[in-house]
């Protein structure tokens, strides 16, 4: 994941580091469920402070740190986007307090697969194809990993996943202001985070997650 933002490493002014893996979380709907966490005093699971919440505030424990959390956001789940969201952001406004807009939550969408459409050429010197950048938003492909397996049977999303991310011209994916706002949203707040605001911001951004951009921005006095 760190190579998805070299663009933005390449300055020296930032590094990127994998603090924690989470499994995906889903908004929580069950009455039953909402009653138990109620009846114990908790407003968030324990699991999304321990996995979620306090690996967060440890980390930022450190001045000019900041987190980001970033989850596929496949097809089947864009109807349920405004309740994922809300999950993870109430686990680091819960756990974090003052310092909650130093962490964010993002959205590769539907996956990061779906954003190698966008710089065909970065695929074609890994897999030998000969695609050309989809015509649109690459962020409603349904299914890009499968869509890039129907073109290269051999596809490994690991091996040929991480050659194609480190030749991945970010500025190119980007180029489009119509398409990819989740993408630009995130590069757009990680600009605001590393003092460069506006970097990024030109262009669409994704409804559910750009406020987090302004949160940021307040929080560091630059409003």
């Amino acid at each position: 994941m760190a190579d998805l933002f070299r663009l933005i490493a390449a300055s020296g002014r930032c590094s990127f580091t994998v603090i924690r893996r989470v499994g995906q979380r889903s908004p929580i709907t069950s009455a039953r469920r909402k009653q138990q966490m109620v009846g114990t005093g908790k407003t968030i699971p324990d699991k999304d402070a321990d996995e979620i919440g306090f690996p967060a505030r440890k980390f930022l424990s450190a001045d000019d740190t900041f987190v980001l959390l970033v989850d596929d956001l496949e097809a089947r789940r864009r109807d349920e986007v405004e309740g994922v969201f809300g999950r993870y952001r109430l686990a680091f406004d819960t756990i974090l307090g003052s310092r909650s807009p130093r962490a964010s939550v993002h959205f590769l969408v539907n996956m990061l697969e779906a954003y190698y459409f966008a710089d065909a050429e970065a695929v074609n010197g890994v897999l030998g194809t000969d695609l050309t950048d989809f015509p649109g938003d690459v962020e409603t492909i349904a299914n890009p990993k499968s869509r890039l397996k129907g073109l290269v049977a051999s596809f490994n999303e690991r091996r040929d996943g991480v050659r194609i991310v480190r030749q991945l011209d970010i500025a190119h994916v980007l180029a489009n202001e119509d398409a990819c706002a989740s993408l630009r949203t995130m590069f757009a707040w990680t600009g605001e985070a590393i003092g460069e605001s506006g970097r990024f911001s030109s262009g669409r951004l994704f409804d559910t997650t750009r406020g987090q951009i302004q949160a940021l921005r307040t929080y560091l006095g630059r409003t």
